[in-house]
């Protein structure tokens, strides 16, 4: 029998009202020229929690609170051969100010209206951003053929936005 494996990879939601920040994508890494959510590969021995936290700090230097991340939706993506499972946080409160300390992998970080997403949105961002808005805590999915749809959580399952920083 062979086991099912997958990239494990954490996203950062931050909002301020209506609006959410993105990075565009430089370089040479995946989504390279589209816009996403902060995001990244977890590391051996790290938590999820621990993953979206360092790469606040790498990315965008600022330091979040464990306690003040909320899991806002799961995706899992098929990319080719590959599975990625993707957990999308919505930080609540992050102390510092943005910045992009990654600009060999982030050609800029800026706020855009929820009701006016940029153009090109990494499909991934765009699954998780979607599922967070329409059905938080919800598991979404989709594969190369853009065929995606969204588990939404069970009845009674509470739905969390607290947007203070």
């Amino acid at each position: 029998m062979t086991t099912a494996t997958a990239d494990l990879d954490v996203h950062v939601i931050l909002r301020q009202g209506a609006e959410i920040l993105l990075a565009l994508r430089a370089g040479h890494i995946y989504g390279s020229g589209q816009w996403a959510a902060p995001c990244g590969k977890v590391h051996p021995g790290e938590t999820l929690a621990e993953a979206a936290v360092r790469e606040a700090t790498e990315e965008l230097g600022i330091t979040i609170d464990p306690g003040d991340l909320a899991v806002a939706q799961t995706v899992h993506m098929r990319h080719g051969t590959t599975d990625h499972l993707g957990v999308f946080f919505e930080a609540r409160t992050w102390q510092g100010a943005l910045r992009n300390r990654e600009p060999h992998k982030c050609a800029a970080v800026r706020w855009f209206p929820l009701a006016d997403l940029p153009h090109p949105l990494m499909d991934y961002s765009a699954a998780g951003i979607h599922g967070y808005l329409t059905a938080p805590g919800a598991l979404s999915s989709y594969n190369d053929a853009r065929e995606a749809r969204t588990v939404r959580p069970a009845a009674g399952t509470p739905a969390r936005h607290d947007h203070r920083n």
